[in-house]
């Protein structure tokens, strides 16, 4: 996911672990109203099947789904042929966009280092093969880099202070060959340049120990020549594609002209099989179709998948740009799945752009309380496919579970650590929420005063820029 509120059509590896920073939620009031569990409810809760959840993570998370990529144009035909193959006809909706696809191939070799090197690479890193001397430029700051000359070598660079792509630019201007980036903090590091830049120099990264364990080289009085390999890495217009399946009203002349979305994004970051993040939420969106296909309801409903997410919500936006006038004061309501089933995950949460109640948290408040006893809390964030639509004065809100597993944006998202009892709750939760509104002769829930978090911080797909 992204940076709030901030279009970015350009980066294709967002990261949120590399910073190491959760959500610290204030606890709120703790309110035990419980409603009974209604015969309504049941219609879908019965139905919903964990297992088929599950099934189709399994089958989605084989492999990586990075967008314009040909592993999620699979994702994509196999989402659609599970649409069409619960009854739905179904729209794929392409859209273009300026990416970059990670390299196939980078290798860092620092002779008199004894211990084996793993880089990372930057979205944006640029091809090359080359070596030279190794330099340590601080913070690669241009004050720090006055009246030194670089020409040749690789530069060794901690982050920090400013942007990455500044850095390997400061660097590129006093003739580097190179450039390594180290973490400042515990963990690999992955981030991004922000865009390409003919101006590059080859940029890997690598976490804070190897760094630190080739500074203490340097700094010892050791000279130090580097290699620096990058293949593969491309940058380009590509295609990524949505795909909507749409349940038009059981009934046109009881039928009222209200849209509800459900959705979810289908494609995942470079290198990380992407189970929960979000094989998960697309899953659960393939099977509350299944459920509600067969459901008489007064309101269309449509069931929706984003690609591009990771690249700055470019499939939502295209989606909500699509909608005409009519459409958008039609759509009342956007439930959007992300990151719904780990195992290692804390509690469900939601989460408005505004940290204001709208009507989808209203309303799965309620089916929340009566299902589990309490209501889910709701709290402030931006950074998935819930932001277009909130911009366009859609209600709408992320489900998400609070704080994120350690294996977010990592080769570590596999289908092992899903939960199918999370599955299960987050898929009844919204189902008899949805339900709750598109039955017929419903008019929602009274208005009441629910719980809250307006100025929670953040938690889920930040862009690593520096």
């Amino acid at each position: 996911m992204r940076k709030p509120i901030l279009k970015v059509a350009l980066a294709s590896t967002l990261i949120f672990g590399a910073i190491g920073t959760q959500a610290v939620f204030a606890h709120p009031s703790d309110v035990k109203q419980t409603q009974p569990v209604n015969v309504f409810d049941k219609k879908v809760v019965n139905q919903i099947n964990a297992e088929n959840i599950y099934n189709n993570i399994d089958y989605l998370s084989q492999t990586p789904r990075v967008a314009g990529t040909e592993s999620e144009y699979n994702a994509v035909q196999y989402i659609k042929s599970q649409f069409e193959s619960y009854g739905y006809e179904t729209e794929i909706q392409p859209f273009t966009f300026y990416g970059y696809t990670p390299p196939s191939s980078m290798e860092v070799t620092i002779d008199g280092y004894g211990g084996e090197l793993q880089p990372r690479s930057f979205t944006y890193s640029v091809n090359g093969d080359v070596s030279g001397e190794l330099a340590f430029a601080g913070l690669g700051t241009q004050e720090e880099l006055e009246g030194v000359d670089l020409t040749g070598k690789i530069a060794l660079i901690q982050r920090g202070s400013i942007s990455f792509a500044e850095k390997v630019l400061n660097a590129a201007e006093k003739g580097a060959a190179g450039v390594v980036i180290f973490n400042n903090a515990e963990g690999p590091l992955s981030g991004t340049l922000g865009g390409h830049n003919e101006e590059y120099v080859p940029a890997l990264a690598l976490s804070k120990a190897e760094g630190e364990a080739i500074l203490a080289l340097l700094e010892s009085g050791e000279t130090l020549s580097a290699s620096l390999s990058i293949e593969g890495a491309d940058a380009g217009e590509k295609v990524s594609h949505n795909v909507i399946a749409t349940k038009k009203p059981t009934n046109n002349k009881k039928a009222n002209d209200d849209i509800i979305v459900v959705g979810s994004h289908h494609d995942s970051v470079a290198g990380a099989p992407g189970a929960n993040d979000d094989a998960s939420g697309t899953a659960m969106t393939l099977e509350l179709a299944r459920v509600f296909k067969d459901i008489p309801t007064d309101t269309e409903i449509r069931f929706a998948t984003f690609g591009a997410e990771e690249l700055g919500l470019i499939g939502s936006y295209h989606y909500v740009d699509s909608l005409s006038d009519d459409e958008i004061s039609r759509t009342i309501a956007n439930f959007n799945l992300d990151m719904v089933g780990s195992k290692d995950a804390g509690d469900l949460v939601m989460m408005t752009l505004d940290g204001e109640e709208n009507l989808v948290t209203e309303l799965s408040q309620a089916s929340s309380e009566r299902l589990n006893g309490e209501p889910t809390p709701v709290y402030q964030g931006g950074r998935s496919d819930h932001v277009p639509f909130a911009e366009a004065g859609i209600a709408a809100a992320l489900f998400i579970h609070s704080p994120t597993e350690p294996w977010y944006h990592s080769p570590e998202d596999t289908i092992d650590k899903i939960s199918k009892e999370k599955l299960q709750d987050v898929a009844e939760v919204v189902g008899a929420a949805i339900y709750d509104k598109a039955r017929f002769d419903n008019m929602g829930p009274k208005p009441k005063k629910q719980h809250k978090m307006k100025a929670a911080p953040e938690m889920v797909h930040e862009l690593d820029v520096k």
